[in-house]
Order: structure tokens, then C-alpha cells, then sequence
């Protein structure tokens, strides 16, 4: 339900008179502009240090008010933001702390500072953290992963710091870090897409079988700035997080991908771009032609040049009444909601479905009490992921009162607003979007 006062200064909102959109959180520019500058101050904390960091948080305490519950409850997640960040900050400054040999650095090289130490340089990189993980995330398609290799950035970082030129560098020092500690991971998994194979005695339909990414993963999207706020950052972080991206961006072989991303979508010049890969101009400029007509092959068509738009009213509507109907368990409703050649896939499992009648014909039985494979009642959460509207599913199984954390559906939709694509996620990951494993 959304407040009916401002999150900022608790003030009542302004009546919508009928307009349609998304609802404002906030009465007035300025109070949308505090509540930005209040979070980039975090941003800016982190970059400052410890200190700075700790320093924010006390004033983070000082600032909340108990009422109006809305304005204490905007400042209580931005403080619970504010310490997590904290906590990451002394575990990085802790692990980082046994990878000195020394207590102290004992050499420095010619015209540089003094080297950080280990909580400074944990409150640096924490700075950055969110973007080098979701550069990560696009190099590889696994949330998963892209957590591991965060932290195996950070630890390369400081066994480097003395390369370190200083704070206004460290952006693209770490992405030269990241990219290569990814290219590093990708040579031992050596992972390529596959196309699904039929399954024994499962109806897949009669399209063709959709690429197979068993290690394709959601990454949650409720943190990105807000249209209102940074339009085209939002934009940016849409159209290169989109799963369809994502999907496409694995069919290029590693180094091709980073070039790209650092090209296309981090928008490096070539000449940094060669350096943060060990390669010429020449050879980074031939890397990405071989690579863009490669992506655009695996994007679908309405996706071909890159652009994604902020999910519709009209789409929230048919992700409510997705919802609605797979609790009611009400085939008709489902059945309007499909596009003829909605797909389904479920990674890492194996299966698939090509089709409306086919997808229909798989989940009939599970969702029909009567059967002897019915699975269960249904409830949903919604939930964003990739730039796209989701669903978190949970199931009460027969003779249970529990309602269990079961699939994430991330949702695409045609130009008509009808489902075209689900992709089903197992729930593991449910806690990253927010959503507890039971209810």
C-alpha cells in the first residue's frame, strides 16, 4: 500500500486527481532532492572512510523521528543500509588484515602517499562495491558468483594497493581488477550455452528450444536509482541488466564480453580499455566489431538496439492479475494473461516449455487439487528483478499451514502487455530481493 504522507518530511501527500503513473514518495522536489542527497551522503561517507562512515550513521540515529511511521520507517532501512555497509566495511578490513605480512607498510613507492590501511582502504572499495558487483554480474550471469568475485577483487586490490595512484583512480582501477579476475574465473569454468533437450515423457511444445544457461541468475533491482532520480543511470542499469541481455552477452567468448562492457555499457575508451585488458587498441577495436553483431544475433528483435523502458501500469496490472490467478488457481484467466508463444525455462533445471497450450498442459495438473500431483495453494509477492516485474511464489503443500519460498517468475512482455517469456528461479536467492523464505 503506498503512504499517503511524504517519506522525507512526513507531510501529507498532494491528492492525484485521477492521474495514472507511479505513485511519488515525496511532496515536493525538494524533499525528493533531500532524500537523494541524504543517500549519496552515504556514498560519499564511505568514500571518506571509517570514520566518515560512522560519523553518518550517528546522524542518521540523531535524525529519526518516531513519527509519522512512514518517516520512521524510510530512516530506520537508510540506518540498517547505513550499518550493513558498516559490517562489510570491518569484515573486508578483517580479511584484508590477514593478508599483511606486516603490521605496517614498509616501503612506498616514489611520489605517492602513504599506503591505506586496512579499514580505509575497506571503506574505499565498499564505495564502489555495488557497481564492480553488478559489472561482475554482467560478465558472468550469476548473482552467486558475482558475490564471490567481488570479494576476490577487493583481496587482489589490496594485495596490489601499491599500484594504487589514489582515490580519484579507484573506479577504474578496480574494474581493470575486476574484469581480469573475472576472465580468470571464466577460463576454469569454461561455460558455453547449450539449446535444451527434450526431457522423456514431457510435452515441450512445438517451438524450438531455447538457449540452456544453467548458471543464469536474478539479480535484484530494488536498490537502482530511481527514474525520478537519476533517469538516465536508471536507464542504463535496465537495458544492460535485462535478462535477455544478459542471456545474449554469454554467447560471446570472455574477452570479447569484457571489451564490450567496458566499451558499450561502462563507456571506456579504447585506449583504457586495451590497458585494463593487456591489449592494443587494435586488437581491443577488433574485439568489439567481432562482438556487437554477435549480441544483437541472440537479442530478440524488439530488443535488437539496446532499449528498455520502465515496466507500465498496464504491465503492473498483469503482474497483479498473474498473481491473482495462480491463487485462485483460474486456467481462463491465466490462459488470457499468455502470449501464444509465451516460453518458459527454469535454470538450472532442465525443463522447458515452448508454447501457451503446451505450458498450460504442465501446469494444469500441478495446480488442480483434484490430481494426485497437485502441488499446492499458492500465495505471491512481488518483486523486481533486472529491471523487470516479478513474482516471488510460495506453496502451501497439503496438510501444511505454511507457505514456503518456491520459484521467482521474472516476467517479459510483448508489445501487446501479454506474459512472452517466465523464467523460473529457485528460492535460494529469495532473501537478496527481500523476500522472506516463509509466510
Amino acid at each position: 500500500m503506498v503512504a499517503d504522507v511524504c517519506a522525507s518530511c512526513g507531510k501529507p501527500l498532494p491528492a492525484r486527481a485521477g492521474r495514472s503513473g507511479r505513485s511519488s514518495l515525496y511532496c515536493s522536489p525538494a524533499c525528493r532532492q533531500k532524500a537523494y542527497r541524504r543517500r549519496r551522503g552515504s556514498d560519499e561517507a564511505a568514500a571518506a572512510g571509517v570514520d566518515g562512515l560512522i560519523e553518518d550513521i550517528a546522524r542518521q540515529v540523531k535524525e529519526l523521528a518516531p513519527q509519522p511511521p512512514s518517516v520512521l520507517y524510510s530512516g530506520v532501512t537508510d540506518l540498517s543500509s547505513s550499518v550493513a555497509r558498516l559490517r562489510r566495511v570491518a569484515r573486508l578490513a578483517r580479511d584484508t588484515a590477514k593478508e599483511s605480512v606486516t603490521p605496517a607498510p614498509v616501503t612506498q613507492r616514489p611520489g605517492t602517499g602513504p599506503l591505506l590501511t586496512e579499514a580505509d582502504f575497506a571503506a574505499l572499495t565498499e564505495s564502489h562495491r555495488r557497481e564492480i558487483q553488478v559489472h561482475c554480474y554482467r560478465m558472468t550471469g550469476s548473482y552467486d558468483d558475482a558475490e564471490d568475485l567481488v570479494q576476490e577483487t577487493f583481496l587482489r586490490a589490496w594485495r596490489a594497493r601499491d599500484a594504487f595512484e589514489g582515490r580519484a583512480g579507484a573506479r577504474t582501477w578496480l574494474y581493470r581488477i575486476a574484469t581480469n579476475a573475472c576472465l580468470d574465473f571464466q577460463r576454469r569454468t569454461a561455460r558455453r550455452p547449450r539449446r535444451y533437450e527434450p526431457v522423456p515423457g514431457m510435452d515441450h511444445g512445438t517451438g524450438e528450444a531455447p538457449d540452456r544457461l544453467t548458471w543464469l541468475q536474478p539479480y535484484p533491482d530494488d536498490e537502482l536509482p530511481s527514474a525520478e532520480e537519476q533517469p538516465e543511470a536508471a536507464a542504463v542499469s535496465r537495458e544492460t541488466l535485462e535478462l535477455v541481455f544478459l542471456a545474449a552477452l554469454q554467447h560471446l567468448p570472455p574477452r570479447q564480453r569484457a571489451v564490450l562492457i567496458l566499451r558499450d555499457v561502462l563507456g571506456l575508451s579504447a585506449a583504457e580499455t586495451a590497458e585494463a585488458l593487456g591489449l592494443t587498441v587494435a586488437s581491443a577495436n577488433s574485439a568489439l566489431q567481432r562482438a556487437r553483431p554477435t549480441l544483437r544475433d541472440h537479442l530478440p528483435r524488439q530488443r535488437a538496439d539496446w532499449t528498455a523502458t520502465e515496466p507500465t501500469d498496464a504491465q503492473r496490472a498483469v503482474l497483479q492479475r498473474y498473481m491473482t490467478a495462480a491463487e485462485a488457481l483460474d486456467f481462463a484467466a491465466m490462459t488470457d494473461l499468455l502470449s501464444e508463444d509465451v516460453r518458459l525455462t527454469m535454470p538450472p533445471n532442465p525443463f522447458w516449455f515452448a508454447g501457451r497450450d503446451a505450458l498450460l498442459r504442465f501446469l494444469r495438473p500441478t495446480l488442480d487439487p483434484a490430481s494426485p500431483v497437485f502441488l499446492g495453494h499458492w500465495r505471491h509477492l512481488p518483486a523486481r528483478a533486472n529491471g523487470q516485474l516479478a513474482a516471488g511464489g510460495y506453496v502451501r503443500r497439503p496438510g501444511t499451514n505454511v507457505y514456503r519460498a518456491q520459484v521467482l517468475d521474472v516476467l517479459r512482455f510483448d508489445q501487446e502487455d501479454r506474459v512472452v517469456e517466465i523464467t523460473s528461479f529457485e528460492p535460494h536467492l529469495f532473501p537478496a530481493f527481500g523476500l522472506p523464505l516463509r509466510l
